[in-house]
């Protein structure tokens, strides 16, 4: 039921706006042909970013034991590419956000949130959102 509420008063505090710039980006990487690999990346973490709380988002080599395209060299080479490109804004927008709420007492908790999705905005390459 906390998660619930949690979630619930996220949308509210800012997920819905950055869970959608994920979504919208993500639809210009389709568009682009190319960065169909980053927009896949943009609606996992789009979705996991409606949604945050009783989930986080982990390295795929963690899960697996073992590096992929997405956890190795190639991937850092996606992580770059991808923070140039889009995910400095997308820092950009759960860093303003979580500015704003650590203002508040109650925001606090929904401003560590954010914070940890703008950490994720820097290298989302080569991540899975698991349960916590």
């Amino acid at each position: 039921m906390l998660r619930f509420l949690g979630n619930l008063l996220w949308l509210i505090f800012g997920g819905l706006l950055m869970g959608l710039a994920w979504w919208l980006i993500g639809l210009v990487a389709f568009i682009t042909i190319v960065g169909i690999p980053w927009g896949r990346s943009c609606f996992v973490i789009g979705q996991f970013t409606f949604l945050p709380f009783g989930r986080e988002a982990v390295s795929r080599s963690v899960i697996t034991g073992k590096e992929d395209l997405g956890t190795g060299a190639l991937g850092l080479l996606g992580n770059i590419i991808w923070f140039i490109l889009a995910g400095f804004w997308l820092a950009v927008g759960h860093i303003t956000l979580a500015l704003a709420l650590f203002i508040t007492i109650i925001g606090i908790p929904f401003a560590l949130q954010h914070l940890k999705l703008a950490l994720l905005t820097l290298a989302p390459v080569g991540k899975v959102v698991v349960k916590s």
